[in-house]
């Protein structure tokens, strides 16, 4: 047997090892990938500081302050009525199902005529048979409310460590960076290395920063649209619309389809949840289809078939977190990908080639990590 021929089985095995371990240590990845993704987008920002004078601690103290004001003021001023649109779904959902029945009466009375009869057949042979709709709803209610208590302490942990680990590793400076160049022996390598890490800075930072104030944009539109179509809970619809569209191709769907809901709720008819998820639905269109591309993708583009896959795979791997990290770990994967050269054409399978007017930046960025190694 060649050495080829053994090493296919072993690769396979690996992976399989690979997704199980990702699956089993999510509730630890998930905050370590989130902190380390913070560490390289906030690392350029952190060294201009420390280059103004500022020690590292108090950078890092100063970043992670406002990470944690920031979500302590969204979930002072936005827990309630999106808590409140959240638990209102199901209500929400027997409502439309009550509204779709009555449209159409006179088929669903035939079916429901045929349904009695056999539930009078089943009715003469069980007699309990009435009771365990009744006791299954009641139970998967609780089963709901307890699973969604205990989530919250496993969130609120998660968050945490990520806060802390990321002041640790942004109160560290480049030491990490400046260790793992030392251990690379070719000089032409440590070179490679920080150019590396320079572009998944300066890219990470771009994206996330782009398309925070993107969604940002998207969450005030939809929320004037939404109070625009007097629609009660429009301010919780913006902020869902904000956090959703973080996730590709599945946000923007699933937050038309939850304003959708809310409409019908609250009007009674059926054109207007229609009405609503349409302008729900242009607005992400809109953004998805011309600002992102105009602000973003011009400089960054992936391939569509492989992002969809990294997402669903994530979602899949890391549910909701992981559908929001697919973009940024697939940007890392096609960084390193492209400048490692027997896997470079892996990198092209991802997206395109690296922007060239992008290298004077790299250069500079390098410059900088060198002076710091250097200082130290």
């Amino acid at each position: 047997m060649s050495q080829k021929t053994t090493a296919l089985p072993v690769i396979g095995i690996f992976i399989i090892m690979l997704i199980y371990g990702l699956v089993a240590a999510a509730s630890f990845l998930i905050p370590v990938t989130a902190a380390i993704l913070g560490y390289f987008v906030l690392s350029r920002p952190r060294r201009g500081l420390e280059r103004l004078g500022l020690p590292s601690g108090l950078v890092a103290f100063g970043f992670t302050g406002m990470i944690i004001a920031l979500l302590s003021l969204s979930l002072y001023y936005f827990s309630s009525p999106v808590s409140m649109m959240i638990r209102d779904v199901p209500e929400l959902l027997e409502q439309l199902q009550g509204r779709v029945n009555s449209a159409s009466n006179d088929t669903i009375k035939a079916v429901a005529e045929a349904a009695e009869a056999v539930d009078n057949m089943i009715e003469e042979t069980e007699d309990s048979t009435e009771e365990q709709p009744v006791e299954v709803s009641v139970v998967e209610k609780d089963i709901s409310t307890r699973h969604i208590l205990t989530l919250a302490p496993q969130l609120v942990s998660q968050l945490l460590f990520a806060v802390l680990l990321l002041f640790f590793l942004l109160s560290s400076g480049d030491f990490f960076l400046q260790r793992a160049i030392e251990n690379i022996a070719r000089t032409e390598d440590k070179a490679r290395a920080l150019e590396v890490v320079a572009t998944i800075e300066r890219r990470l930072g771009r994206y996330l920063g782009g398309i925070t104030l993107i969604n940002a944009g998207l969450g005030l539109t939809i929320g004037a649209a939404m109070f625009a179509l007097g629609v009660n809970q429009y301010m919780a619809i913006g902020v869902m619309a904000f956090a959703l569209n973080f996730i590709p191709y599945f946000g923007g769907l699933a937050g038309a389809c939850v304003a959708a809901l809310v409409a019908s709720s609250q009007f009674g008819t059926l054109w207007s949840p229609a009405l609503v998820f349409a302008v729900y639905m242009a607005c992400t269109s809109i953004e998805g289809q011309i600002v992102t591309p105009l602000l973003i993708s011009r400089r960054m583009h992936l391939n569509a078939p492989v992002l969809f896959l990294v997402v669903a795979f994530f979602a899949y791997i890391w549910s909701v977190i992981g559908m929001i990290v697919a973009v940024p770990l697939l940007i890392v994967a096609k960084i390193i990908l492209d400048e490692i050269a027997p896997v470079r054409h892996l990198g092209r399978f991802l997206g395109d080639a690296q922007d060239v007017d992008d290298a004077g930046q790299t250069r500079s960025d390098i410059n900088v990590l060198k002076n710091g190694a250097k200082s130290k």
